[in-house]
């Protein structure tokens, strides 16, 4: 399990990148990262869903039923539970203070912190990630996550200076202690009924969701697509 360790190295090598280099990226760069960005996110989605299924070509269309199943009933379970609204919440609480900061630079140093823990820590990606690393070691995602968040980390040192960067240890520990969590209480009981497969298929399609946002900006409620993770070994064994 290394993606909470690649996630938060690259929150601090994005805040070296920004001391060591005093200038914005170009827009043509921000498009060409984002772009890449997308399609890594798409790429190993679509690899995530195709380790996971397989057999014959009945029991493959089933298997992908059942995971677009998990994600449609996750995204309805997430709805009732308000996880997006929990999340604008707090996405409008770090906003703030980046508002705050903009306005007189350089902002309160704690201010900076709080914020980048808050959106580091929320984001749906990283969630999903730590789940994924958790069962199976697929650190992908937040590796992707680690790029986005140094990415982000740089514009965060130029508002608030450099101990904003202190923000990588919360957010080590908060991936860490869901992907142990996952590893040793979760996984044996999905291992010992072959449910880790439809959590990885489900994961892999939220991933796909989670790319729209990246390429086209698009408003996708991606918090409440989390509880697929754990609606789908639900599904696979009753219908599976």
């Amino acid at each position: 399990m290394i993606g909470a360790f690649l996630n938060a190295l690259g929150i601090l090598l994005g805040a070296l990148a920004a001391l060591g280099w005093r200038e914005p990226f170009s827009a043509r760069t921000q498009n060409f990262a984002k772009s890449a960005l997308g399609a890594l996110t798409v790429f190993f989605g679509l690899r995530l869903v195709w380790q996971n299924i397989g057999g014959p070509a009945k029991t493959v269309l089933w298997q992908l039923f059942l995971a677009l199943l998990a994600v449609f009933l996750g995204h309805l379970l997430g709805r009732l539970l308000q996880l997006q609204k929990m999340s604008n919440w707090l996405g409008r609480r770090a906003s703030e203070r980046l508002a705050a900061a903009q306005k007189s630079p350089p902002g309160k140093p704690m201010d900076g912190f709080t914020a980048a823990t808050v959106l580091f820590c929320a984001a749906p990606l990283g969630i999903l990630g730590a789940v994924t690393d958790g069962l199976t070691g697929y650190y992908y995602p937040l590796a992707l996550k680690a790029v986005m968040d140094g990415m982000a980390m740089a514009s965060f040192v130029g508002l608030f200076r450099w101990p904003v960067a202190l923000a990588a240890l919360p957010v080590f520990i908060f991936l860490t202690a869901i992907a142990t969590a996952v590893n040793l209480f979760a996984l044996p009981g999905l291992a010992g009924h072959h449910l880790v497969e439809p959590v990885n298929a489900a994961a892999g399609l939220v991933m796909c969701a989670i790319s729209l946002v990246i390429l086209s900006g698009r408003r996708v409620e991606l918090a409440n697509y989390l509880p697929a993770l754990m609606v789908a070994p639900v599904l696979a064994w009753f219908i599976g």
